[in-house]
């Protein structure tokens, strides 16, 4: 063979060599966002490890993130977390929030980013709420007193920044912005004023907003409906639909739960739309069109205070406000099966199970069937109080708790 042929055959070999050692595992999936990729709850990686032995989990980092409730964000081998350095027995560090970035696969520190703002721990430890959410090269946050960055998602410069109250007379509402941005077309969207603002995603300038009042604590959710690309999100007293472009208001649906706290995502599927909220409340089902919602039913077989439910083939599964991890036929609002021990805990879908981290930290895998509560696997993998739901990215579930201990597991297949 010639000398240069070789050559050329040699480096086609060796890169697919390493291409094979780095690419992440077949059905492997970032999950960029609050709620994930598709916004629903639902990662799509299906070749996952779900059965441990008693200790869970092989544990790949911990890191130490401050206080906070904010999820995780993973995307092209980086996850990003936030928190706060001040908690409500210490803030002789300050009270500033943290934007962290790590190696998704050792918990390396690449970047963080440090900026002024207060703890609040209004009735709970306080810290930060809102989810970073990567796009394009960038990372998007926003804190719950409004100040809101644009950062480089490989080095943590700021591109941009704003201060939503400040800028744009926005009304905090009583324990802050906590919906986290959602970025569609060139916008990025917040659930702030009292339905909704969008700002350019490129430069931070005004592209829509609506009154100044406060608003509720949901993230705008995306949905389509007769052709048009909307935007949903609950306010402080009703549910919102928005025309995702303009912000126009296409219809509200009176939703007023006590202490104004609506705070879970509305979940659409096709023309219906599932909504719940926490205080006793309870769920409806709307059917929904582009100009109107009409109640189908509603109840209080789930109450969810803060995270929402997730939808699967006909039935959501969630966390009652009572502590309960609950099924529900999404169609009649029925319980199909109740499991005690999970508090305020989060819910995340993979694959055909369920992942569940409960508020006190425990973290289990069920069969995801409304045939009754079939459990697989669990173990303590945290302590303190969970209330952020797990999160399922390439082979690893991330979670943390109030106090900002953050965990990597390993559940690759074998």
């Amino acid at each position: 063979m010639e000398p240069y042929k070789s050559k050329t055959a040699f480096l086609i070999v060796l890169s697919l060599l390493v291409a094979a050692l780095v690419s992440p595992p077949v059905g492997a999936c970032d999950w960029p966002n609050w709620r994930g990729p598709d916004y629903n709850g639902i990662s799509g990686e299906s070749d996952w490890n779900a059965s441990w032995p008693d200790s869970g989990p092989k544990v790949l980092w911990k890191a130490s993130i401050g206080t906070g409730f904010s999820s995780i964000s993973v995307s092209n081998g980086k996850a990003y977390a936030t928190g706060n350095t001040a908690s409500k027995k210490d803030k002789s560090k300050g009270e500033n929030d943290i934007i962290f970035c790590f190696d998704a696969e050792t918990g390396e520190e690449i970047w963080s980013y440090k900026y002024a703002n207060q703890l609040d721990p209004k009735y709970y430890e306080g810290g930060t709420l809102a989810t970073p959410t990567v796009s394009g090269g960038k990372v998007y946050n926003v804190s719950k007193d409004g100040k809101t960055f644009c950062l480089d998602a490989d080095t943590g410069k700021v591109v941009w920044q704003a201060d939503l109250l400040a800028d744009f007379g926005v009304e905090r509402p009583k324990w802050g912005i906590s919906g986290s941005p959602f970025v569609i077309n060139k916008m990025v969207i917040f659930n702030a004023g009292s339905a909704g603002l969008a700002l350019n995603k490129e430069d931070g300038s005004l592209i829509w907003k609506s009154s100044a009042g406060p608003g509720g604590y949901s993230t705008a959710m995306p949905f389509t409906i007769d052709g048009k690309k909307c935007i949903v999100l609950a306010g402080m007293k009703d549910i919102l639909a928005l025309d995702a472009k303009s912000g126009k208001e296409l219809w509200r649906f009176g939703w007023e739960t006590k202490y104004d706290v609506n705070a879970a995502d509305p979940i659409v599927s096709g023309d219906k739309m599932f909504i719940s909220s926490g205080y006793d409340h309870g769920s409806a089902l709307l059917k929904i069109s582009a100009n109107s919602a009409e109640q189908i039913w509603q109840n209080k077989n789930i109450r969810n205070k803060m995270n929402p439910c997730v939808l699967w083939e006909g039935f959501v599964y969630g966390t009652d406000e009572k502590g309960e991890l609950r099924c529900l036929d999404m169609g009649t609002g029925e319980i199909k099966w109740a499991q005690e021990g999970f508090g305020q805990g989060g819910v995340t879908i993979a694959g055909d199970k369920l992942i569940v981290l409960g508020e006190k930290g425990n973290l289990a895998v069920a069969e995801l069937t409304a045939d009754g509560y079939k459990p697989i696997s669990e173990a303590e993998v945290l302590t303190g109080r969970c209330w952020a739901a797990p999160v399922m990215a390439n082979g690893r579930i991330y979670a943390r708790n109030a106090e900002g201990d953050l965990v990597c597991l390993d559940v690759k297949a074998d």
